[in-house]
């Protein structure tokens, strides 16, 4: 999540109340999650396994609960609680809007663009031309939607990402920031949910079909010209890449790839990471022809037993 304009540190820290570590002026240019981050942005971390992934990552400037020694080029926001802090400057720099409408006035819909009854566009949503909104859909703020764009009754864009920190009076959700982004000529079915980013974008890649009741997780990026077949549930930050084809109910881990033109075939679940041009099945996944090797063998063990007992004979 990038902010409208740069803001020194001296700012940041003033609004979450800590202290600061490199020159008060150092620039501020947004805030994101680490496989995200790029220079100018803010990235937090809470737990000693992660600190020298953090300080070492793209972002240059750390909110952190430890005072350590600053790398070079960066700057440190030293919090007691960097996750509640990284929520405060969610909620400073990303406010939630109350709707007081069914299209915000803010709002932009493309020519020839058809929005069917009962439709819900939040604040800031971008609309291409000649799409077809069908009934029910909901669009959350901030979501962007090319053009020749078709999404059916009952689908849900932009919900919040499923992201929560486990404390002692109960759970603690990390607020989403994000958008969701959807690209030309991309179908998507009937009672589908597609979360938002925590600080940056889902995307959905330009041509890729989706059916109906599909799930797919905060900041996951979907490539071009993908299937994605019914009751398919994407997990968060997995990143799917063009042609793939995933066949119905199958279910993904998070922070996973899946390479280009990969088949992914029914109820499978997808544990790890893929490579492109080949076909997958089982769980935990395998490719196809050795999963059906294995399941061919297995009903050849009472053959086998039987066999056996001969022998013993």
């Amino acid at each position: 999540m990038k902010f409208n304009k740069t803001h020194p540190l001296k700012e940041i820290a003033q609004i979450i109340n800590c202290n600061f570590v490199g020159d008060e002026n150092f620039p501020v240019e947004g805030m994101n999650e680490i496989h995200v981050v790029e220079t100018g942005d803010i990235v937090f971390v809470d737990h000693p396994k992660y600190y020298d992934k953090a300080l070492q990552s793209a972002a240059t400037i750390v909110l952190i609960n430890k005072e350590v020694e600053c790398p070079q080029g960066k700057a440190l926001l030293i919090s007691d609680d960097p996750f509640r802090d990284f929520n405060k400057l969610t909620n400073h720099f990303r406010p939630f809007q109350a709707a007081n409408s069914a299209i915000s006035e803010s709002a932009k819909i493309g020519e020839g663009t058809i929005i069917q009854p009962n439709c819900f566009i939040g604040h800031n949503v971008q609309i291409g031309k000649n799409c077809l909104i069908h009934p029910n859909v909901t669009i959350y703020d901030n979501t962007i939607i090319g053009d020749n764009v078709m999404i059916h009754a009952g689908t849900i864009l932009g919900g919040d990402a499923f992201y929560y920190k486990k404390r002692p009076e109960g759970y603690d959700q990390l607020i989403s920031g994000g958008r969701v982004v959807i690209e030309d000529n991309v179908g998507i079915g009937a009672l589908c949910t597609i979360d938002k980013g925590v600080t940056g974008d889902t995307t959905i890649g330009a041509g890729t079909k989706i059916d109906n009741q599909v799930h797919v997780g905060h900041d996951t990026i979907i490539g071009k010209k993908c299937l994605i077949a019914s009751q398919t549930g994407i997990a968060g930050c997995v990143i799917i890449e063009d042609e793939v084809t995933l066949w119905g109910q199958v279910g993904t881990t998070s922070g996973i790839t899946i390479g280009t033109k990969a088949v992914i075939m029914g109820q499978t679940g997808v544990t790890k990471s893929v490579e492109g041009g080949k076909t997958y099945f089982g769980t935990p996944i395998e490719e196809s022809r050795e999963k059906l090797k294995q399941l061919a063998n297995v009903k050849r063990i009472p053959e086998i037993m039987e066999k056996l007992k001969q022998y013993d004979k």
